[in-house]
């Protein structure tokens, strides 16, 4: 019995994921035919309050709305300004304190996409 409640929640998860791929597929990225996704603004816009600066490169990033999505994700926390470039495929973030790289991965992973790499400015 728990291997067949096993099987069907991986079937479940594989129709989800393969429908997902399949809109990508015939509509471009983040769905195509969405609304653009609306920014999320900081509270605190004065690039000279934020001392700590990384720029993180991010895979799967390809649209304006992905961008948006990871500047969404930072400026959502409390003390940090990003700014995501897609062309670039990168995004820079400022932050009042510092925060670990795994913490900013984590962000990155909470959007939807994954951190290539981070360097810090």
């Amino acid at each position: 019995m728990a291997t067949a409640i096993i099987c069907i929640i991986i079937i479940i998860i594989c129709v989800l994921g393969i429908r997902s791929y399949t809109k990508r597929l015939t509509h471009g990225c983040c769905g195509g035919g969405q609304d653009t996704v609306k920014r999320v603004k900081p509270a605190d816009k004065n690039i000279a309050h934020y001392p700590y600066i990384r720029k993180i490169r991010i895979g799967g990033m390809t649209c304006a709305n992905c961008a948006k999505r990871v500047e969404n994700a930072f400026n959502s926390m409390d003390g940090v300004l990003a700014k995501a470039d897609f062309a670039e495929g990168s995004v820079t973030v400022r932050m009042k304190k510092e925060h670990p790289d795994t913490r900013l991965k984590e962000v990155v992973q909470s959007a939807g996409y994954f951190a290539v790499g981070i360097e810090k400015l």
